[in-house]
């Protein structure tokens, strides 16, 4: 089974910075694509930053310019740097992963981590 843990969330005034990072581990084959996302109370969860394997992202135009999302290298690893954060940045943080995974057959899953509650205060 594919397992994806997510850190760095916490607190932080406004125009400070965060880095979240998310690391997957199980019978990974290969990693299709990466992605964060946030959900904040009484609202839908939402697409923040997201890059392919070729390493093509696209970002929510709410975070372009302040977000940064990158990969790690050869490591199952994705990461989302948080610059000149905002109050309504405030929410749970959420890392996706498409992936190939093996056992017994081939397999393309969809994973979530736990999430990480990023807080922003003014």
């Amino acid at each position: 089974q594919v397992q994806l843990v997510e850190s760095g969330g916490g607190l932080v005034h406004a125009g400070g910075s965060l880095r979240l990072s998310c690391a997957a581990s199980g019978s990974i084959f290969s990693i299709n694509t990466m992605a964060w996302y946030r959900q904040a109370p009484g609202k839908e969860r939402e697409l923040v930053a997201g890059i392919t394997t070729g390493g093509t992202t696209n970002y929510a135009d709410s975070v372009k310019g302040r977000f940064t999302i990158s990969r790690g290298g050869a490591k199952n690893t994705v990461y989302l740097q948080m610059n000149s954060l905002k109050p309504e940045d405030t929410a749970v943080y959420y890392c996706n992963m498409g992936i190939t995974s093996r056992g017994t057959q081939w397999e393309y899953l969809e994973v979530w981590g736990q999430g990480t509650l990023v807080t922003v205060s003014s």
